[in-house]
Protein backbone atom coordinates (compact mmCIF):
# COMPACT_ATOMS: atom_id res chain seq x y z
CA UNK A 1 0.00 0.00 0.00
CA UNK A 2 2.88 2.66 -0.63
CA UNK A 3 0.46 4.48 -3.01
CA UNK A 4 -1.32 5.65 0.51
CA UNK A 5 1.48 7.90 1.28
CA UNK A 6 0.94 10.21 4.21
CA UNK A 7 0.33 12.99 1.73
CA UNK A 8 -2.22 10.93 -0.64
CA UNK A 9 -4.19 10.46 2.45
CA UNK A 10 -4.12 14.25 3.60
CA UNK A 11 -5.46 15.04 0.24
CA UNK A 12 -8.64 12.58 -0.01
CA UNK A 13 -8.99 13.71 3.55
CA UNK A 14 -8.83 17.70 2.33
CA UNK A 15 -11.52 16.73 -0.79
CA UNK A 16 -14.48 14.38 1.73
CA UNK A 17 -14.21 17.76 3.34
CA UNK A 18 -14.83 19.75 1.02
CA UNK A 19 -17.64 17.93 -0.34
CA UNK A 20 -19.07 17.43 3.04
CA UNK A 21 -18.96 21.40 3.26
CA UNK A 22 -20.42 21.73 0.03
CA UNK A 23 -23.35 19.31 1.05
CA UNK A 24 -24.03 20.82 4.60
CA UNK A 25 -24.08 24.54 2.55
CA UNK A 26 -26.75 23.02 0.03
CA UNK A 27 -28.24 21.95 2.73
CA UNK A 28 -28.50 24.89 4.78
CA UNK A 29 -29.59 26.57 1.35
CA UNK A 30 -32.91 24.11 1.46
CA UNK A 31 -31.23 22.02 -1.42
CA UNK A 32 -30.48 18.20 -1.42
CA UNK A 33 -28.03 17.46 -3.64
CA UNK A 34 -29.03 13.69 -2.95
CA UNK A 35 -32.31 14.46 -3.98
CA UNK A 36 -34.06 13.63 -7.46
CA UNK A 37 -35.22 17.51 -8.76
CA UNK A 38 -36.58 18.95 -11.58
CA UNK A 39 -35.10 22.37 -12.99
CA UNK A 40 -37.72 25.05 -14.12
CA UNK A 41 -37.53 28.83 -14.39
CA UNK A 42 -39.51 31.64 -13.17
CA UNK A 43 -39.35 35.00 -15.07
CA UNK A 44 -40.27 38.22 -13.09
CA UNK A 45 -40.38 41.78 -13.33
CA UNK A 46 -39.79 42.42 -10.12
CA UNK A 47 -38.18 39.71 -7.48
CA UNK A 48 -39.48 41.64 -4.40
CA UNK A 49 -37.01 40.16 -2.36
CA UNK A 50 -36.70 36.79 -3.41
CA UNK A 51 -33.63 35.23 -3.07
CA UNK A 52 -31.54 31.58 -3.58
CA UNK A 53 -32.71 29.03 -0.99
CA UNK A 54 -36.62 30.49 -0.81
CA UNK A 55 -38.93 28.17 -0.63
CA UNK A 56 -41.56 27.03 -3.57
CA UNK A 57 -45.30 25.90 -2.10
CA UNK A 58 -47.86 24.09 -3.59
CA UNK A 59 -51.15 24.86 -1.93
CA UNK A 60 -49.16 25.52 1.24
CA UNK A 61 -46.70 22.62 1.19
CA UNK A 62 -43.09 22.90 0.20
CA UNK A 63 -42.71 21.13 -3.40
CA UNK A 64 -38.99 22.94 -4.04
CA UNK A 65 -36.91 25.80 -3.36
CA UNK A 66 -35.14 28.60 -5.97
CA UNK A 67 -31.77 27.62 -6.58
CA UNK A 68 -30.49 31.15 -7.66
CA UNK A 69 -31.80 34.09 -9.41
CA UNK A 70 -30.44 35.56 -12.84
CA UNK A 71 -30.55 39.04 -12.99
CA UNK A 72 -30.12 40.36 -16.67
CA UNK A 73 -28.25 43.73 -16.73
CA UNK A 74 -29.49 44.52 -20.30
CA UNK A 75 -33.10 44.17 -19.31
CA UNK A 76 -34.18 45.43 -16.07
CA UNK A 77 -37.58 43.81 -16.40
CA UNK A 78 -36.15 40.48 -17.01
CA UNK A 79 -35.03 38.38 -13.81
CA UNK A 80 -35.27 34.51 -14.08
CA UNK A 81 -35.49 32.58 -11.07
CA UNK A 82 -33.92 28.67 -11.41
CA UNK A 83 -36.02 26.90 -9.55
CA UNK A 84 -35.63 22.88 -8.35
CA UNK A 85 -38.64 21.11 -7.83
CA UNK A 86 -39.47 18.08 -6.91
CA UNK A 87 -39.52 15.26 -9.76
CA UNK A 88 -42.56 13.74 -8.56
CA UNK A 89 -44.58 17.25 -9.31
CA UNK A 90 -45.94 17.72 -12.65
CA UNK A 91 -46.87 21.77 -13.54
CA UNK A 92 -50.02 21.69 -15.73
CA UNK A 93 -49.56 24.28 -18.48
CA UNK A 94 -50.53 28.08 -17.60
CA UNK A 95 -48.96 27.56 -14.23
CA UNK A 96 -47.85 30.81 -12.10
CA UNK A 97 -45.68 31.29 -9.61
CA UNK A 98 -46.50 34.31 -7.66
CA UNK A 99 -44.00 35.43 -5.05
CA UNK A 100 -45.45 36.43 -1.13
CA UNK A 101 -44.57 37.15 1.89
CA UNK A 102 -45.78 37.29 5.17
CA UNK A 103 -46.01 39.72 8.32
CA UNK A 104 -42.17 38.86 9.26
CA UNK A 105 -41.31 39.56 5.89
CA UNK A 106 -40.10 35.79 4.94
CA UNK A 107 -40.55 35.45 1.39
CA UNK A 108 -41.68 32.37 -0.66
CA UNK A 109 -42.64 31.43 -4.27
CA UNK A 110 -46.19 30.03 -4.76
CA UNK A 111 -47.20 28.26 -7.60
CA UNK A 112 -50.44 28.47 -8.86
CA UNK A 113 -51.51 25.32 -11.18
CA UNK A 114 -53.18 25.86 -14.45
CA UNK A 115 -56.52 24.90 -15.31
CA UNK A 116 -55.78 21.24 -17.72
CA UNK A 117 -53.81 18.91 -15.71
CA UNK A 118 -53.74 16.37 -18.75
CA UNK A 119 -51.44 19.42 -20.68
CA UNK A 120 -48.55 19.52 -18.63
CA UNK A 121 -45.26 21.45 -19.21
CA UNK A 122 -41.84 20.10 -19.61
CA UNK A 123 -39.05 20.25 -17.45
CA UNK A 124 -36.67 22.97 -17.85
CA UNK A 125 -39.84 25.46 -19.12
CA UNK A 126 -40.11 28.88 -17.97
CA UNK A 127 -43.14 29.39 -15.83
CA UNK A 128 -44.74 33.15 -15.98
CA UNK A 129 -43.90 35.15 -12.63
CA UNK A 130 -46.22 37.31 -10.55
CA UNK A 131 -46.61 39.02 -7.03
CA UNK A 132 -49.05 38.59 -4.62
CA UNK A 133 -49.71 41.38 -3.24
CA UNK A 134 -51.46 39.69 0.06
CA UNK A 135 -52.69 41.61 2.92
CA UNK A 136 -49.59 43.98 3.03
CA UNK A 137 -49.67 44.97 -0.58
CA UNK A 138 -53.55 45.43 0.05
CA UNK A 139 -52.90 47.76 3.16
CA UNK A 140 -50.76 50.00 0.74
CA UNK A 141 -53.02 49.94 -1.86
CA UNK A 142 -55.20 51.60 1.16
CA UNK A 143 -52.83 53.78 1.86
CA UNK A 144 -53.89 56.98 -0.31
CA UNK A 145 -57.12 56.33 0.43
CA UNK A 146 -56.42 56.50 4.08
CA UNK A 147 -54.52 59.47 3.54
CA UNK A 148 -57.12 61.63 1.90
CA UNK A 149 -59.22 60.53 4.70
CA UNK A 150 -57.08 62.09 7.37
CA UNK A 151 -58.29 65.18 7.01
CA UNK A 152 -61.62 64.84 7.51
CA UNK A 153 -61.13 62.36 10.40
CA UNK A 154 -58.98 64.91 11.84
CA UNK A 155 -62.35 67.76 11.17
CA UNK A 156 -64.26 65.11 13.11
CA UNK A 157 -62.47 64.83 15.90
CA UNK A 158 -61.95 68.61 16.15
CA UNK A 159 -65.80 68.90 16.30
CA UNK A 160 -66.14 65.66 18.86
CA UNK A 161 -63.80 67.44 21.18
CA UNK A 162 -66.02 71.23 20.60
CA UNK A 163 -69.16 69.11 21.38
CA UNK A 164 -67.41 67.02 24.22
CA UNK A 165 -66.54 70.22 25.99
CA UNK A 166 -70.32 72.04 25.85
CA UNK A 167 -71.57 71.72 29.04
CA UNK A 168 -74.74 70.69 27.29
CA UNK A 169 -73.27 67.34 27.15
CA UNK A 170 -72.39 67.22 30.29
CA UNK A 171 -75.62 68.19 31.84
CA UNK A 172 -77.27 65.68 29.56
CA UNK A 173 -75.25 63.02 30.62
CA UNK A 174 -75.96 64.10 34.20
CA UNK A 175 -80.01 63.90 33.47
CA UNK A 176 -79.04 60.36 31.98
CA UNK A 177 -77.79 58.97 35.19
CA UNK A 178 -80.86 60.25 36.96
CA UNK A 179 -83.22 59.00 34.76
CA UNK A 180 -81.18 55.44 35.06
CA UNK A 181 -81.22 55.79 38.83
CA UNK A 182 -85.26 56.33 38.41
CA UNK A 183 -85.23 53.70 35.99
CA UNK A 184 -83.74 50.95 38.20
CA UNK A 185 -86.01 52.11 40.97
CA UNK A 186 -88.87 51.72 39.01
CA UNK A 187 -87.96 48.73 37.79
CA UNK A 188 -87.65 47.38 41.51
CA UNK A 189 -90.86 48.90 42.32
CA UNK A 190 -92.06 46.70 39.19
CA UNK A 191 -90.36 44.03 41.02
CA UNK A 192 -91.98 43.77 44.01
CA UNK A 193 -95.87 44.14 42.70
CA UNK A 194 -95.16 40.83 40.69
CA UNK A 195 -94.14 38.88 43.45
CA UNK A 196 -97.58 40.99 45.21
CA UNK A 197 -99.19 40.17 42.95
CA UNK A 198 -98.11 36.74 42.42
CA UNK A 199 -98.89 35.99 45.93
CA UNK A 200 -102.04 37.39 45.59
CA UNK A 201 -103.04 35.48 42.46
CA UNK A 202 -104.39 32.44 44.12
CA UNK A 203 -107.42 34.76 45.53
CA UNK A 204 -107.60 36.80 42.38
CA UNK A 205 -107.95 32.92 41.00
CA UNK A 206 -110.46 32.41 43.58
CA UNK A 207 -112.30 35.57 43.30
CA UNK A 208 -112.48 35.38 39.16
CA UNK A 209 -113.61 31.74 39.74
CA UNK A 210 -116.69 32.89 41.92
CA UNK A 211 -117.24 35.60 39.27
CA UNK A 212 -117.94 33.14 36.75
CA UNK A 213 -119.79 30.64 38.60
CA UNK A 214 -122.43 33.72 39.38
CA UNK A 215 -122.10 34.47 35.48
CA UNK A 216 -122.61 30.78 34.71
CA UNK A 217 -125.33 31.24 37.16
CA UNK A 218 -127.00 34.07 36.09
CA UNK A 219 -126.80 32.96 32.14
CA UNK A 220 -128.89 29.56 33.33
CA UNK A 221 -131.41 31.41 35.11
CA UNK A 222 -132.09 33.89 31.64
CA UNK A 223 -132.46 30.62 29.80
CA UNK A 224 -134.55 29.44 32.29
CA UNK A 225 -137.35 32.25 31.97
CA UNK A 226 -139.68 32.88 30.14
CA UNK A 227 -138.90 35.40 28.01
CA UNK A 228 -141.27 34.73 25.00
CA UNK A 229 -144.15 35.22 27.65
CA UNK A 230 -142.45 38.30 29.33
CA UNK A 231 -142.19 40.23 25.86
CA UNK A 232 -145.68 39.20 25.35
CA UNK A 233 -146.85 40.69 28.79
CA UNK A 234 -144.43 43.90 27.85
CA UNK A 235 -146.06 44.27 24.16
CA UNK A 236 -149.86 43.67 25.91
CA UNK A 237 -148.99 46.28 28.43
CA UNK A 238 -147.16 48.82 26.03
CA UNK A 239 -150.51 48.40 23.66
CA UNK A 240 -152.78 49.29 26.79
CA UNK A 241 -150.81 52.35 27.16
CA UNK A 242 -151.03 53.78 23.63
CA UNK A 243 -154.60 52.89 24.00
CA UNK A 244 -154.97 55.03 26.90
CA UNK A 245 -152.84 57.81 25.88
CA UNK A 246 -155.59 57.97 22.21
CA UNK A 247 -158.04 58.05 24.54
CA UNK A 248 -156.43 61.07 26.21
CA UNK A 249 -155.62 62.97 23.08
CA UNK A 250 -159.52 62.33 21.76
CA UNK A 251 -162.49 64.18 23.28
CA UNK A 252 -163.95 60.79 24.63
CA UNK A 253 -163.80 60.71 28.50
CA UNK A 254 -163.61 63.38 31.31
CA UNK A 255 -159.56 63.59 31.05
CA UNK A 256 -159.98 63.70 26.90
CA UNK A 257 -162.19 67.19 27.70
CA UNK A 258 -159.71 68.29 29.66
CA UNK A 259 -156.81 68.11 27.93
CA UNK A 260 -158.16 69.16 25.15
CA UNK A 261 -161.86 71.68 25.65
CA UNK A 262 -160.56 75.15 27.31
CA UNK A 263 -164.15 76.03 27.87
CA UNK A 264 -164.41 72.95 30.69
CA UNK A 265 -161.01 73.96 32.41
CA UNK A 266 -162.38 77.30 32.81
CA UNK A 267 -165.66 76.31 34.35
CA UNK A 268 -163.77 74.21 36.36
CA UNK A 269 -161.33 76.55 37.60
CA UNK A 270 -164.13 79.08 37.98
CA UNK A 271 -166.65 76.76 40.34
CA UNK A 272 -162.87 75.99 42.06
CA UNK A 273 -162.55 79.83 42.29
CA UNK A 274 -166.00 79.87 44.29
CA UNK A 275 -165.61 76.99 46.63
CA UNK A 276 -162.82 78.59 47.66
CA UNK A 277 -164.64 82.17 48.45
CA UNK A 278 -167.91 79.98 50.03
CA UNK A 279 -164.95 78.49 52.12
CA UNK A 280 -163.36 81.48 53.24
CA UNK A 281 -167.15 83.13 53.68
CA UNK A 282 -168.04 80.16 55.75
CA UNK A 283 -164.86 80.65 57.81
CA UNK A 284 -165.70 84.82 58.19
CA UNK A 285 -169.57 83.93 59.06
CA UNK A 286 -170.17 80.77 59.97
CA UNK A 287 -173.79 81.71 61.31
CA UNK A 288 -174.74 82.80 58.11
CA UNK A 289 -175.32 78.87 57.21
CA UNK A 290 -175.17 77.50 60.78
CA UNK A 291 -177.95 78.45 63.22
CA UNK A 292 -178.46 76.23 66.91
CA UNK A 293 -180.79 77.60 68.51
CA UNK A 294 -181.60 75.64 72.25
CA UNK A 295 -184.59 77.44 72.93
CA UNK A 296 -186.03 77.62 69.71
CA UNK A 297 -185.65 81.20 69.68
CA UNK A 298 -184.25 82.99 66.21
CA UNK A 299 -181.95 85.77 66.30
CA UNK A 300 -183.36 88.66 64.68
Amino acid sequence: MKYFTKEVKIALAAILAIMIMFAGMEFLKGLNIFSSADKYYARFADVSGLAASSPVYANGYKVGVVEKVQYDYSQTDNIVAVVRLDSKLSLPKGTVAEISSDFLGNVKLELRFGPNPIDLMEIGDTIQGGTDNGLMGKAAQMIPQVEVMLPKIDSILTALNTLLQDPAIANALHNVDHITANLDQTTSELNQLSSQMNNQMPQMMKKVDGVLTNTENFTRQLNDMDLAGTMQKMDRAVGNLEQTTAKLNSNEGTLGLLMRDPSLYDNMNATMQSADSLLIDLKAHPKRYVHFSIFGKKDK
